[in-house]
């Protein structure tokens, strides 16, 4: 299996990744910066250098080509403000898709956010967290609303750098709770080996279930 994970230098990629490359299949990380791309070999991971804030789906979709998945990992990261929710974590992923499609990627594994909504009520204009979850949102819909991908959004709570315990929760609603982000890429892994999923919206965080057990429990 190829896979190409946008945002290929952010934790959760990056342990993607080595689990990916470990068991043999060939991974690519997508990074804006190229100081990033020596991690990102270290992790199993070719390097692709593209800022997706500032391409077109043509370049994009150029490397996509021959991929067996893709995997949006992206993200503006906490520091960042408001503008750069919309540019990376809502359009980001809108041309990723747009850009799958065009190379003729159908599997599309969309990290998301727990909440995340299009439609939160914006009450105050300096709250980037509800941008996030808004753009989050309404990222997933335009993803769910592509009749070419087979789309599955998965979408962890409160992310932690604990080790992984191969055991997690997942339903359409989980609750609040928090999950190692080495079970995150567990779960990513797990998802593109269980075409089942595709069409699939769901909550993970750390629970008592092997990840391959919750995930057929989730999808009967």
């Amino acid at each position: 299996m190829r896979v190409v994970i946008a945002g290929g230098h952010g934790k959760i990629a990056l342990l993607t990744s080595a689990l990916l490359s470990a068991r043999g299949d060939s991974v690519a990380g997508i990074i804006r910066n190229p100081d990033h791309a020596d991690e990102v070999r270290v992790a199993g991971a070719e390097p692709i250098v593209v800022d997706l804030e500032n391409t077109t789906n043509g370049v994009v979709s150029t490397h996509l080509r021959g991929a067996d998945a893709v995997i949006f990992a992206a993200g503006a990261g906490p520091g960042s403000g408001a503008a750069r929710k919309e540019t990376v974590d809502r359009d980001a992923a809108i041309l990723l898709a747009d850009a799958a499609e065009a190379a003729g990627v159908q599997r599309y594994v969309m990290i998301s956010a727990m909440g995340a909504d299009a439609d939160i009520p914006v009450e105050d204009d300096e709250d980037v967290f509800v941008t996030y979850l808004r753009a989050k949102g309404a990222a997933d819909d335009v993803i769910r609303s592509r009749t070419e991908l087979l789309a599955t959004i998965v979408r962890p709570g409160q992310l932690t750098d604990d080790d992984a315990t191969g055991k997690v929760t997942i339903a359409e609603h989980t609750g609040r709770g928090s999950i190692p982000r080495a079970d995150v890429a567990a779960v990513l892994v797990a998802v593109l080996d269980a075409p089942q999923t595709a069409g699939t919206t769901f909550d993970v965080i750390s629970g008592e279930t092997e990840i391959d057990a919750a995930l057929a429990a989730f999808v009967l």
